[in-house]
């Protein structure tokens, strides 16, 4: 949002110096200004999403392995329904970058495989063969990623007044959501702590 910003000061600007000038000339350049803002806030909007689609790719397929991972266990249940949910989030937000006109950015498309991938592959270099400790730093991983994904959904509740293409969103729900999974994977995070790091009796 910040060239978004820029712009509406550049826009304000313009038509004080284009008075300076001639009084013909002050419609023109302020409809321009606001032409150019438009496009640059939806644009830096949309590259926003995209770069947060590629964590949610990531994060959908993490989920994923650790409901595959406990399917036997305790947390079986709990990991299934956040799975699921994950990736509903994931299409809320593909729904959001398609009513920006978004979706087909090449450029950005590519930038979001890429991050999603060096994702996948940090974590993958992180698993160490014992099962608990892997289910920490997966959950400590995925914990991260929905603190994220709520940030996100803070992030475009403060500026849906803005963005009509928000509207059809149901940005607190989603918001709230996510506090939830978080509370979800915390409890599953350091039950996996206690089981790495302290000696059974």
């Amino acid at each position: 949002m910040l060239v978004g910003e820029r712009g509406v000061g550049d826009a304000g600007a313009r038509p004080a110096r284009a008075a300076m000038c001639g009084g013909d000339s002050i419609a023109p350049i302020l409809q321009s200004g606001r032409k150019d803002v438009a496009v640059a806030s939806t644009d830096v909007l949309g590259t926003y999403l995209n770069d947060h689609l590629a964590g949610a790719n990531a994060g959908v397929e993490m989920a994923r392995r650790l409901h595959k991972r406990a399917v036997a266990g305790p947390d079986a249940v709990v990991l299934g329904r956040l799975a699921e949910e994950i990736d509903q989030d994931r299409n809320e937000l593909r729904g959001l970058i398609e009513r920006l006109g978004e979706a087909g950015h090449p450029i950005k498309k590519a930038a979001g495989w890429f991050v999603g991938k060096a994702h996948r592959l940090a974590v993958a270099k992180l698993l160490t063969g014992d099962k608990d400790l892997s289910m920490l730093l997966e959950t400590e991983a995925l914990a991260l990623g929905i603190t994220g994904k709520l940030a996100l959904w803070q992030a475009l509740l403060s500026v849906a007044p803005v963005y009509p293409q928000l509207v059809e969103a149901d940005l607190v729900r989603l918001a709230a959501r996510a506090r939830e999974q978080h509370s979800q994977i915390e409890t599953i995070r350091i039950a996996a702590a206690r089981r790495s790091f302290v000696p059974p009796p």
